[in-house]
């Protein structure tokens, strides 16, 4: 089984047992976005500036990897054109589910964002991406396929792990166990420890690959913040562990 089908089925397990990522919105909470009370995060809990988005209304949204009816709900109750990609079904089915509750139309793919994303040239305004390509081993060629799928002008949010997490153990008085990079097709006792743990297979990518690779797929970057893991550890002694980008297709 590739790497890829081992995550889409650990995250439809997580979400079957009550996974945060995969509770989806509530019909309140739709009412208030379309009321104009509304956040999303791309990290676990620093809210996007607004400013970021730009004009939603009218806009053609991809959800890379943002399955579970969390952000596109709020979407779709702004005005948006809403298309969604995931690879777990349970988070397509919930984008699905909600859709039909709120009456509004989704455009939902079960896909591997490893591979070409099945979209046009120049299609979208905006692509919302949280926290997901620690699930990936190589994430240039997704910062790629974002930029040919985005309009001249069109924006890319990304959520990204910079590794920290995969240093420390909760559980243990020692604290840092791990070391970088963290590859489990590679390191035979990493891949060992996710398994025991139930937790797909994860990667740590460095900022050259994260940031640089945006750069390098040719993103202009407009704005970055950091985020924590709003519990635990690391939090505890304020460590970053997230990043979250705005980038953009420059106009020709």
């Amino acid at each position: 089984m590739h790497y890829t089908d081992v995550n889409a089925a650990t995250i439809d397990r997580w979400v079957e047992e009550g996974w945060e990522w995969g509770q989806p919105i509530t019909h309140e909470e739709y009412l208030a976005a379309k009321n104009g009370e509304w956040q999303m995060v791309l990290t676990p809990t620093k809210p996007v500036p607004k400013a970021w988005f730009g004009r939603i209304a009218g806009s053609r949204v991809l959800g890379l990897a943002s399955g579970g009816a969390q952000q596109m709900p709020v979407f779709a109750a702004l005005g948006a054109e809403c298309h969604v990609l995931d690879y777990s079904r349970r988070q397509i089915e919930s984008e699905e589910k909600v859709a039909l509750r709120e009456g509004y139309v989704i455009h939902a793919v079960r896909a591997d964002m490893t591979r070409p994303l099945p979209y046009p040239d120049d299609f979208f305004d905006l692509i919302f991406h949280p926290v997901s390509n620690c699930y990936i081993e190589d994430v240039l060629p997704v910062w790629k396929e974002c930029w040919r799928v985005l309009k001249p002008g069109g924006r890319l949010l990304a959520g990204l792990d910079n590794g920290l997490n995969f240093l420390v153990a909760e559980d243990r008085e020692d604290r840092i166990t791990g070391f970088l990079p963290f590859n489990p097709l590679k390191n035979p006792q990493q891949k060992a420890e996710l398994e025991a743990a139930d937790a797909g297979m994860q990667f740590s990518h460095t900022i050259e690959e994260q940031i640089g690779g945006q750069l390098k797929a040719g993103f202009r970057l407009l704005d970055v913040y950091s985020d924590t893991n709003g519990s635990g550890y690391l939090m505890e002694h304020g460590a970053p562990c997230y990043w979250a980008t705005l980038a953009e297709k420059e106009k020709t």
